[in-house]
């Protein structure tokens, strides 16, 4: 047992403390605070606070600091927010990139419209909830504070289907999505399903009011086919498809890549998932959209069939990772947004430096990936004056990332060796 003190709140919203010559991580502990804590290498458990942080509030969970789903409940806003908005400060940082950031967009709104349950098996009995910290640990809970209240009926209807499947002893996913026409469920583990199971499942499905339950994207049963609002379309969500986490958020980052490509004729869309952003740009301008998941996209250019007053919307299946555009089909375009995974979009963003295009629109969900990206936008003649963070996973360590990067006419492209 040890008596330390917080220094600083680290990248994963853990406190860090120095014991000697090393650093130590300690979940749950706030900067200025006095604890004392089991130490094992660099990790350590919090046991008590000695002193405690004038920024320390009551959380909100009566789960917090067992449950592993957010990090930072117990930190006042302002000092939230500052801390968040420091992890993109830290990362341009440390890539070495003098960019402003703004302060910390909130986009929480109604809370979270999608949501993955973790179900274990014990003795036949199927444990469902979130993973506890650092563990593969099961934490049940009643309640989730951070969802949207469509998702009211997700966890009762996350331990019915997991119970159906309790007899394999696999670990299971259950993720869930609110949709306009109610909950969508897609499994994760547990492999190709009995004829008993599926009857199962159906009656289960029924019986707690889902529209559509999926087993690793094949569709187990089907109610009603869910759809989402995008923009001025209705799009028909494929089975686990990807969403932004809160409808806020999709609004507070699409909003500014509008602003960045209002004077745009002809935009390209990359990592467009089902349209987020392609389906409003193309209210105002011609779209040409690509994702490496043909599901997605094709559900995107059906949400633009069934919209009104749309200009042309294209889209096609392309994994921009192996065969990323190259600067010459991107010549064509005004501007071009991207919207990577978590791990950037390192070869795409080389062609876009080597392109004549003069306006980028980054959106991030990872700081380190994004600076990196950004560096080659830059070395490749583009200048921002700032980024913002948007925060739609309120408590946790995850910032997304806002961009717009421009260059004026007339410049000479960089040679390829300086962009690798």
């Amino acid at each position: 047992m040890k008596r330390l003190t917080i220094e600083r709140l680290g990248a994963r919203g853990e406190g860090v403390a120095r014991d000697g010559d090393r650093r130590v991580f300690i979940p749950y502990a706030l900067p200025g605070e006095t604890v004392t804590a089991e130490v094992a290498g660099d990790q350590a458990r919090l046991i008590e606070i000695v002193e405690r942080s004038p920024e320390r509030v009551a959380p909100i969970c009566p789960h917090y600091a067992h449950c592993g789903g957010c990090a930072v409940q117990a930190l006042a806003p302002p000092a939230y927010a500052e801390w968040k908005r420091g992890l993109v400060v830290a990362a341009l940082r440390n890539a070495g990139l003098a960019i402003e950031v703004a302060p910390l967009v909130d986009a929480h709104g109604a809370g979270r419209r999608r949501v993955t349950f973790h179900a274990r098996m014990d003795r036949g009995q199927a444990r469902v909830g979130f993973m506890a910290a650092r563990s593969h640990e099961i934490v049940e809970i009643e309640a989730c504070p951070l969802l949207a209240p469509e998702l009211a009926g997700a966890l009762p209807a996350a331990r019915a289907v997991a119970q159906i499947l309790a007899g394999r002893g696999k670990p299971l996913d259950l993720s869930f999505t609110a949709t306009l026409d109610g909950l969508d469920v897609d499994l994760r583990g547990p492999g190709p399903l009995e004829a008993h199971e599926t009857g199962a499942l159906i009656k289960a499905a029924e019986a707690h009011d889902l529209a559509r339950l999926s087993n690793h994207g094949r569709l187990v049963t089907l109610r009603r086919a869910p759809f989402v609002e995008i923009g001025p379309a209705r799009v028909p969500l494929p089975p686990g498809g990807f969403l932004q986490a809160t409808e806020a958020g999709e609004a507070a980052i699409a909003e500014r890549v509008l602003e960045a490509a209002k004077d745009a004729r002809r935009v390209a869309d990359l990592f467009c998932g089902a349209g987020a952003f392609a389906l409003r740009l193309a209210e105002r301008a011609r779209v040409s959209a690509f994702d490496s998941a043909s599901e997605a996209v094709e559900a995107m250019l059906a949400g633009a069939r069934n919209a009104s007053g749309l200009k042309p919307l294209d889209g096609e299946a392309r994994d921009l990772f192996s065969r990323p555009l190259s600067a010459a089909e991107l010549n064509p375009f005004d501007a071009v947004v991207f919207d990577p995974p978590r791990a950037g979009a390192m070869a795409q963003a080389k062609e876009i430096a080597q392109s004549t295009v003069r306006t980028a629109i980054a959106v991030s969900c990872s700081a380190q990936s994004f600076a990196r990206d950004a560096a080659f936008l830059l070395t490749g003649g583009f200048k921002t004056s700032r980024v913002v963070p948007v925060d739609q996973f309120r408590h946790s360590p995850h910032v997304e990332i806002v961009a717009v990067f421009s260059r004026g006419d007339g410049r000479k492209r960089p040679k390829r060796g300086l962009l690798g």
